[in-house]
């Protein structure tokens, strides 16, 4: 019977390797099953680990889908995707999450800069793309919700989803981060800069780094 750490491999494979894109639906767990020559329960724990790492999310008696999970309704997800362009996602996000680092730095609690940390070590140590782009969306989450105010988080993960849509579709020449990738560094600066209370600080370094990512994958400023 295939071992738990080889059944989450090969799963993340799949995931990562079978053409799929953000809030595809994952097979069933009976077709997962024979495929995989593992037990229901063996299975069941490979995907809880999947979806504390933002690989996948469940829904009962819906299914299994790829990514982390949204807020919205999936049919606005698809339509909203379809519909979006990606420098029009960044013109948003360049409005809207400097802003959540001002607010975070005010209203951030104590498990708020735990969690921050947290997923900034993993994005560090992260060996493969895929799992790096899970702690990545994990930490602008846990900066959007260290606002305290549940309306921005609503609008954060509507532009979230619609974000990861984008990268999930990134092609990738490497393995995974390099050890020097400036993410680290802008992520480091902003995550301290909120734990101190420095909101203007924080925010000027998500200005930074959102124009990092968009001339990466652009090569232009956006048009806001």
């Amino acid at each position: 019977m295939t071992e738990l750490k080889d059944l989450v491999a090969q799963l993340r494979d799949m995931i990562d390797n079978a053409g799929y894109r953000y809030n595809d639906r994952f097979p069933p767990e009976r077709e997962l099953c024979k495929k995989f020559g593992t037990t229901r329960n063996q299975l069941r724990h490979a995907l809880a680990e999947l979806e504390a790492q933002g690989r996948i999310w469940r829904h009962v008696g819906r299914g299994t889908f790829v990514g982390a999970r949204p807020v919205l309704n999936l049919q606005d997800v698809s339509y909203l995707r379809d519909q979006i362009k990606p420098e029009q996602v960044m013109a948003v996000r360049l409005s809207i999450e400097p802003e959540l680092c001002r607010l975070a730095a005010r209203n951030a609690a104590k498990s708020d800069h735990e969690q921050m940390r947290l997923c900034h070590d993993n994005c560090c140590t992260s060996l493969d793309w895929r799992n790096y782009e899970a702690w990545d969306n994990n930490l602008h989450y846990a900066i959007a919700r260290a606002t305290r105010n549940q309306l921005f988080l609503y609008f954060f993960e509507t532009l979230n989803s619609l974000r990861r849509s984008v990268v999930w579709a990134q092609p990738r020449t490497t393995g995974g981060p390099p050890a020097d990738y400036v993410s680290f560094h802008e992520h480091s600066a902003i995550v301290e800069g909120i734990i101190s209370g420095d909101g203007e600080g924080a925010a000027a370094v998500m200005t930074r780094h959102l124009n990092t990512i968009h001339a990466r994958l652009n090569k232009a400023p956006p048009k806001t």
